[in-house]
């Protein structure tokens, strides 16, 4: 794999998400980190939840995209579903769940306090892995 420091500046990162680790977030949730800016907040996650298991209440730190692959995410406002898309605004919050399990690509402007969190525990407990991922990323 290309080291990022030895990429020019607008040249393309290509991300093997296969090689990612998954990350354990809660119970019935893992996460792969494909890309974190800790200068912006930027942060782009692959994230399962098994189903019947939740996120705890949240709130988001600004805006999030989320893009449901396989099962669905409910929670007071509705539910999105497999091939859809919801976005949350800055200052939202809510308690999602999965049913059936959910499979989703989530963009964060700036990732939630719980999601900071466990960016920090990851890559305090392994500095290594981050260091070979393309792009200012952090695989946690």
């Amino acid at each position: 794999m290309t080291e990022a420091a030895s990429l020019g500046a607008l040249a393309s990162r290509f991300i093997e998400t296969e090689s990612l680790p998954w990350i354990e977030n809660g119970p019935g949730q893992k996460l792969k980190v494909i890309y974190y800016d800790p200068v912006s907040g930027m942060l782009t996650i692959l994230s399962k939840l098994e189903p019947g298991a939740g996120i705890p209440p949240h709130k988001h730190e600004d805006l999030e995209q989320t893009f449901v692959l396989e099962g669905s995410l409910l929670d007071d406002e509705g539910e999105c579903t497999a091939g859809n898309f919801v976005i949350r605004a800055k200052g939202s919050r809510h308690a999602p769940v999965a049913p059936r399990g959910c499979t989703m690509l989530v963009f964060f402007l700036k990732p939630t306090t719980a999601l900071l969190r466990a960016l920090s525990l990851h890559t305090q407990a392994s500095p290594s892995p981050g260091a070979a991922a393309p792009a200012p990323s952090v695989p946690a």
